[in-house]
């Protein structure tokens, strides 16, 4: 590495490609290019980005080498140069607007160093082609980016990237991480897929949408709420942790499933719930069943409902899943992640609400009074007795 040197250094304002937006309030989408090359190689997919009231930034990486650009030239590197896109940062327009982040390649390093380090600054991510940095002193526990929705996609064939290092990304990202993931596998990975790029150009305009409508949902605070609709008042955590579920949508359970007894059990606790009327959902596979409110009588806000024009809060998926889907308060729902109940919908800051989870089927009728708990506060949300950030229910 004789030859690279620092193209920049602390105190330097990082060179920029800007297109959109030029408001300071707007928000503020960064992307960062793969080492090798240059801020200029992102602008190429700027045509399929979302237009309208929203900035884009470009940065150059640090490191100088004989083929361009680069982020870091070993894994020390990659913390000080999130320090410094951070102090850039601070100086870009108003402190409160929303900032996402897309990474290329190495730049998914470094956007999900930036994600994981300081969650409370960014309002999603997209990671292209890339994986997480592990060896770096990285908070990583379960929980750590919920409320915040990610974008990841993969090329199968990926000559760049070890193959372990990816699937070690995506179970991070899907079981771990707490965030909304929308996650895309494509062929090959030399190149960038179309696919991909369309992909993203959607996924990016329905997060902006979703953040102009409902700007940035609350961050975990890093305290336990009370859970009065749970046995004992305190959410426990869920022995072996979430269970495995499938990747898009429709989203349902694939690992630990009920089935039986205990799916019949918890829905007849969830049908007697007060005002609930159920139904065949109108969204679903097969045999899912809905509870529904009477919207002139329920009192809660759209977001406490997956489908607010038909009243639905929750629906419960057939057997042999056993399932829940439900919106909760923000602070239950990232509670019931992080202790191993809840499983982010992949849509949720997109097109649902920020809360809405699937709840993991029981497995024993200790965990029907559970479940039925958790889906309990989804209907005290809906009937108007919580607020999004509720925690002193």
């Amino acid at each position: 590495m004789a030859h690279s040197r620092r193209a920049t250094g602390p105190g330097d304002e990082p060179m920029l490609a800007r297109w959109g937006s030029e408001h300071p309030s707007a928000p503020l989408v960064v992307v960062l290019h793969g080492n090798g090359t240059s801020e200029h190689s992102m602008i190429e997919i700027s045509p399929w980005l979302p237009h309208g009231p929203v900035a884009y930034a470009a940065v150059r990486g640090p490191f100088q080498d004989a083929t361009g650009y680069s982020w870091y030239l070993d894994g020390s590197d990659i913390l000080p140069t999130c320090a410094w896109l951070e102090g850039w940062l601070d100086t870009e327009g108003d402190p409160e607007r929303p900032v996402l982040l897309v990474g290329f390649r190495e730049g998914v390093t470094v956007a999900a160093a930036l994600m994981l380090s300081a969650p409370h600054r960014f309002a999603g991510g997209v990671l292209i082609y890339g994986a997480l940095p592990f060896d770096v002193d990285l908070p990583l526990r379960r929980g750590r980016l919920s409320g915040m929705p990610v974008f990841l996609a993969h090329g199968t064939d990926d000559p760049r990237t070890p193959a372990a290092l990816l699937a070690r990304t995506g179970a991070w990202l899907a079981r771990e991480s707490g965030a909304p993931l929308w996650n895309v596998r494509v062929p090959g990975g030399a190149q960038l897929a179309g696919e991909v790029v369309g992909a993203v150009g959607t996924w990016l305009g329905d997060r902006l949408d979703h953040l102009r409508a409902h700007g940035e949902n609350p961050l975990p605070d890093g305290d336990a709420p009370p859970w009065p609709t749970v046995p004992g008042g305190t959410l426990p955590h869920r022995d072996g942790g979430p269970p495995i579920v499938t990747e898009r949508i429709p989203q349902h359970q694939e690992s630990s499933r009920s089935g039986g007894p205990l799916t019949a059990r918890l829905w007849d606790r969830l049908a007697a719930l007060d005002g609930v009327e159920t139904a065949p959902a109108a969204v679903g596979v097969e045999g899912t069943r809905s509870l529904l409110l009477d919207r002139a009588v329920a009192t809660g806000p759209d977001g406490a409902y997956l489908m607010p024009e038909l009243g639905e809060f929750a629906h419960q998926h057939p057997d042999p899943d056993g399932s829940v889907h439900a919106v909760l308060p923000d602070a239950l729902a990232y509670d019931a992640i992080a202790k191993g109940w809840a499983v982010p919908h992949p849509l949720a800051g997109l097109r649902v609400s920020p809360g809405a989870v699937l709840v993991a089927a029981p497995r024993d009728v200790g965990e029907v009074e559970t479940v039925a708990g958790i889906v309990a506060a989804s209907h005290r949300y809906a009937t108007g007795g919580l607020a999004s950030d509720d925690r002193n229910i």
